[in-house]
């Protein structure tokens, strides 16, 4: 029976003892309470997920020895009256008997963190960061038990350690290496918060592949569950109980939660545990580009539609780039049939391919695209190959707003510019260059795809420009390249 019919037939409306505006309001009451009901009812419930699978995240702590307390030479500890504060302070920091750790010996820090078992005889997965440096690394885990546990290996570019502890028949979690997230979804993470074991919280996935600073080989997920320091290292679950992500970092002003937290995907954290279980180290695709995005003016004087594509700011020497002949200039459109959205795309697909696979980039060039073959190499272990953010700045000449001069052959051997290319800016004023970012100190190398010999090439260069286009000009900076948009003036 429908609500309006059951409300009808009502003992007190037959009667006429109600009027219709009561009845109406009697019927939203009614209808409210039952979406309310129904809402409810569609809400996850994370119960049976948590009880399942909390037994396999575990907490970890570490210890590391802080060192020996070093006294100046020729000094000696004074002495002083029997309970004296300062006893206290002398005996914290260099020693003195009773002093914590022993003689001579600062107390040990310790850290905490959170991890999750993927194997039953004792294979637990972590962060990097949780585990770095450390002396001693004890896991606990649900059941009170504590194992004191071995690194297999441990990557600082993706942020994944793999520990092992002596121990069979463990609880472990459901990895979902192919499972792509989908933003809006429920997600909970399991974890020890400031040390509170065990502590579930939950939320949606807010975005997926985004980029952070210093962290241009992961592809993060974004969501909204309260991560607090101590979740680090542990698992982020979706509503079929597997671990989809490792939660790795918050977005904080105040050193706790703010609503943003970003987790480690599965696929790449599991690419590196298997690397590190078969060899102990991890290795990295390396292209040996310096790359940008492109803001609208860039995109304009390169004359695209719209922005998208890493901007190649600058080829590395001896690097699979160049080798394959990628140019600086080139705007990489897609890899390996993939577009790239932004420039931020790149660094994690090149990462995850295997060294010495071929992979294949569409390129524009001048205005033409073309496919171009190169083979993956090994990211060197001091490189830090990324979409480099260099700070905006200013540049350009006379009409432009900006003086350059020559460069000295001491000056371009500091600066390693090989070629027979380059412009110092020796002053900025106010106009286009200015506009653009470009700054004193900075070394114009091209200008629209065009190199710059010596001062006198640039104002020429300018000169034939059409006035009221955006041209994008090459500029070094503290060793680093980028492109700027120049807009010309109008005449």
């Amino acid at each position: 029976m429908k609500l309006s019919d059951s409300l009808r037939f009502h003992p007190l409306v037959r009667n006429r003892c109600i009027h219709a505006p009561l009845l109406a309001l009697a019927a939203l009451v009614l209808w409210s309470l039952a979406a309310t009901g129904a809402l409810a009812r569609e809400l996850p419930d994370f119960t049976q997920l948590a009880k399942q699978y909390g037994p396999a995240v575990v907490n970890i702590s570490t210890r590391r020895n802080a060192g020996m307390a070093q006294l100046p030479p020729h000094f000696s500890l004074p002495d002083m009256p029997e309970g004296s504060p300062l006893n206290e302070l002398f005996r914290h920091f260099f020693g003195m008997p009773g002093g914590p750790g022993g003689p001579g010996k600062l107390p040990q820090r310790r850290s905490l963190g959170s991890g999750f078992i993927i194997a039953e005889d004792g294979y637990v997965i972590t962060n990097h960061h949780v585990v770095k440096d450390a002396d001693e690394i004890v896991v606990n885990l649900n059941d009170r038990r504590e194992f004191k546990a071995e690194v297999v290996g441990s990557d600082p570019n993706s942020d994944i350690a793999l520990l092992k502890i002596s121990a069979k028949g463990l609880p472990t979690v459901k990895v979902s290496r192919n499972v792509e997230v989908e933003v809006g979804e429920w997600v909970l993470a399991i974890g020890s918060p400031f040390g509170f074991d065990h502590t579930v919280t939950a939320g949606i996935v807010s975005a997926k592949g985004r980029s952070l600073p210093d962290e241009t080989y992961v592809p993060f997920i974004q969501t909204d569950v309260a991560i607090n320091p101590g979740n680090s290292g542990g698992p982020l679950f979706n509503l079929n109980g597997e671990v989809v992500g490792v939660n790795s970092q918050i977005y904080s002003r105040s050193g706790g939660f703010m609503g943003l937290s970003f987790a480690i995907p599965m696929d790449v954290a599991m690419n590196v545990v298997d690397q590190l279980r078969a060899t102990g180290h991890v290795t990295m695709g390396w292209l040996g580009v310096y790359i940008q995005d492109l803001t609208r003016e860039l995109a304009e004087s390169f004359g695209m539609d719209k922005p998208k594509g890493a901007l190649v700011a600058k080829v590395t020497p001896g690097s699979p780039a160049e080798q394959a002949g990628l140019l600086v200039g080139d705007v990489i459109l897609s890899y390996n049939g993939k577009e790239l959205e932004n420039s931020a795309m790149l660094p994690h697909l090149v990462g995850r391919t295997a060294v010495g696979e071929k992979a294949e980039l569409e390129v524009l060039r001048q205005g033409k695209t073309q496919k171009i073959p190169v083979t993956i190499g090994k990211l060197p272990q001091e490189e830090q190959i990324a979409a480099q953010t260099q700070p905006q700045g200013p540049a350009n000449e006379a009409k432009l707003g900006l003086a350059v001069r020559d460069l000295t052959p001491q000056e371009r051997a500091q600066l390693e510019i090989k070629q027979a290319i380059g412009v110092l800016v020796t002053q900025v004023s106010m106009g286009p260059a200015a506009s653009a970012g470009v700054m004193v100190n900075d070394v114009i190398l091209m200008i629209d795809g065009k190199p710059v010999a010596n001062a006198a090439a640039l104002r020429q260069l300018v000169a034939a420009l059409p006035p009221g286009r955006s041209v994008a000009v090459l500029v070094q900076r503290d060793n680093g390249t980028r492109f700027l948009p120049l807009r010309i003036p109008k005449k």
